[in-house]
Order: C-alpha cells, then sequence, then structure tokens
C-alpha cells in the first residue's frame, strides 16, 4: 500500500511553550517521531504539517518534508488534529490517487518505535479496518473505580456497580493515545476524523504510548530515555518494549 506519514506539529503550545522542537534528551522532541517514521521504511513520504517557520527548519534537519506553512485557522486551540491532517492530505494527494493509506504520527509521543509503526501498520491491513487507533491499557490505576468530587469532597463512583468489584472480574479498559493513527486515505477525505464506524484500536505499551501535555509527562519521557540510554552503554536490550521491566527492576 502506497502510505503517507503526516506529523502534526504547531508552535503555538500553551503548556509547554515550544513543546515540539524542546529538546528532549539531546534532540528536538519532533525528531524522534520523524526518525521512527523514516526508519520504518513504510511511507512514500514523511511531512510535517506546521504553521511554524521554526518547527519546519527543525523537521528539514531530520529529514522530514514541509512543503506548505499550515493556515492559521488551522493552527487554533479548537481545530480538531483529524482536520489537520485531512488538510494535508488533500494538499498532498487532492486528485486522490496517489496514496492509499495515511499514517497520522503526534510529535508529542516520542517513544515509539519504527517497528511500533510496522507493527501497527500490519494489524491495520490484516483487519482491513476503515481506521485504527492507537490505545493503551490502564495500568496501577483502575479506571473502573473513578470517582467524582464536589466541592464538598464528597465523592460519588462513575460505575456504581463495578466499584465494589474485584479488579481481577472487571473488563480490560483502553484509553486512545496519539502514538499511530492510520486511515485509509480516501477515508480519512470524506470523514475528516479517524473516528470511523469501522475503527479499531491496536494496543501499544503504557512506557511507549506516553502523551506529553504536561511539564510532569516531559519529566516520564525522560527517564524513559534515561533508563534505554543506560542499557544501551551497558550493552544491555535497548528495546524500549522492556522499559517497564528494566524500571520495576530499579
Amino acid at each position: 500500500m502506497r502510505a503517507i506519514a503526516i506529523i502534526p506539529a504547531r508552535g503555538g503550545s500553551k503548556r509547554i511553550p515550544g513543546k515540539n522542537i524542546r529538546v528532549l534528551a539531546g534532540k528536538p522532541m519532533i525528531a524522534y517521531t520523524i526518525m521512527a517514521a523514516c526508519n520504518s521504511g513504510l511511507f512514500d513520504r514523511v511531512v510535517v504539517s506546521t504553521d511554524s517557520p521554526e518547527i519546519a527548519e527543525v523537521a528539514h534537519k531530520y529529514n522530514a518534508e514541509v512543503p506548505f506553512l499550515r493556515d492559521h485557522g488551522l493552527a487554533d486551540d479548537f481545530t480538531p488534529v483529524s482536520a489537520v491532517t485531512a488538510d494535508a492530505l488533500t494538499r498532498l494527494d487532492p486528485t486522490g490517487d496517489r496514496f492509499e493509506s495515511v499514517a497520522q504520527l503526534m510529535p508529542n509521543c516520542p517513544l515509539r518505535t519504527a517497528d511500533d509503526i510496522k507493527d501497527s501498520y500490519q494489524q491495520f491491513r490484516k483487519t482491513a479496518a476503515d481506521s485504527q487507533i492507537s490505545v493503551v491499557c490502564y495500568g496501577w490505576q483502575n479506571p473502573w473505580w473513578a470517582m467524582r468530587r464536589n466541592e464538598r469532597n464528597e465523592l460519588k463512583p462513575l460505575f456504581e456497580e463495578q466499584i465494589t468489584a474485584r479488579s481481577q472480574d472487571l473488563p480490560t479498559l483502553y484509553c486512545p493515545t496519539g502514538v499511530i493513527w492510520w486511515a485509509r486515505a480516501e477515508t480519512l477525505r470524506v470523514a475528516k476524523t479517524f473516528h470511523t464506524d469501522n475503527r479499531t484500536g491496536w494496543e501499544i505499551p503504557w512506557q511507549r504510548g506516553l502523551d506529553i501535555d504536561t511539564l510532569e509527562d516531559w519529566a516520564m519521557a525522560e527517564v524513559l530515555l534515561k533508563v534505554a540510554e543506560i542499557d544501551e552503554t551497558a550493552g544491555l536490550s535497548v528495546d524500549p518494549r522492556g522499559l517497564h521491566d528494566n524500571l520495576s527492576r530499579r
């Protein structure tokens, strides 16, 4: 399948200013996503959609294409990121005959690997879904036991029937993460979203599915990357699949 990777990266991050090109463990954060996409060998083009000349310059340095600067109307705090990806696809393939599939790779998810992209693609093809999003399994905090707290600190469970159940008796729940989202190009062109009726989920371990939105997330990513660096220096496996186990041993 002819595939294109689109990396949406606007310049107006509020919680972490300059987040997409801020240096994370020695590289601009966006570099990790570009490198994983290029190293996967799946894509005819790896394109960054941005409104920022500074992000475009960094993207070029790491061998991504930036064939246009995104309209400012698509770089606000309210436009869905899927609409940004659909806009880039329409610009780059106006007749709809160049690409069969499109991957949206968020730059604030820097811990995915090239192998993750390839594995997710294999499931996408196998299931023949219109779209596929990446998910992580909830870990040490059980979402079935979630509670709301009001101004008087009174608690009310979201799931009344499950609040007293044992965790092992409850079904597994998954949380979407922006790591790797796939869609048929024609589906995205028409729907302008990955949330289609025929949507599947591809699971990635939480440590590689981390979304960096806050400074606390940033600190966690630095720890995970440092663990990988220590293991590489020691001659151990540097596959991020083992990061969770390595952290547990420490």
